[in-house]
């Protein structure tokens, strides 16, 4: 007997408006979880305003961010953002998945995803940010073969500030 969450689990672009609001709504919920503890909810609720809303990733397309969505069926499991940079370098602006499916093999999926993308397209390293505290996060990327390259602080507005590693990972 074969269960409906054996489906396959697809990457696919996020083109429209409606996918727009479904990382969103996503995104609210994922960063509420995954950022308590770790930044206060003023600034967690800041930074989705700012960052995850539906206007803010339109905004964020247009100039060059490429979103994806991860999904099973018609659900959507999770999401990740790249941005190209100049000097042969990634930007993975963003890469989240809902609690329940984390520890299944579908970060790294989406990482395979993201640097397969980088290597025919020219890219020669990923970067990445990553709060200082978000530990599991950290650890995973290191299983990845990320490396933390240097602490930054970084003034987002209205008093808040993002307190991250920068990590990279050259391709081959």
């Amino acid at each position: 007997m074969q269960r409906s969450s054996h489906q396959e689990v697809q990457i696919e672009p996020v083109l429209d408006t409606v996918q727009m609001a479904e990382v969103a709504r996503l995104a609210s919920l994922i960063w509420r979880e995954c950022y308590a503890g770790i930044v206060p909810s003023e600034q967690i609720d800041f930074m989705l305003k700012n960052f995850q809303s539906e206007r803010a990733i339109a905004e964020q397309i247009q100039r060059g961010y490429r979103y994806f969505q991860l999904s099973r069926g018609m659900e959507i499991l999770g999401y990740f953002a790249i941005q190209p940079q100049a000097e042969g370098r990634l930007f993975l602006s963003k890469i989240y998945l809902r609690a329940e499916e984390r520890g299944k093999g579908h970060g790294r999926k989406m990482m395979t995803f993201i640097e397969g993308w980088a290597e025919r397209e020219g890219y020669s390293e990923v970067t990445l940010t990553v709060n200082k505290q978000n530990n599991r996060a950290i650890r995973a990327y290191e299983s990845m073969g990320f490396r933390i390259a240097e602490s930054i602080i970084q003034d987002i507005g209205e008093g808040f500030v993002m307190d991250d590693y920068r990590m990279t990972k050259r391709l081959s």
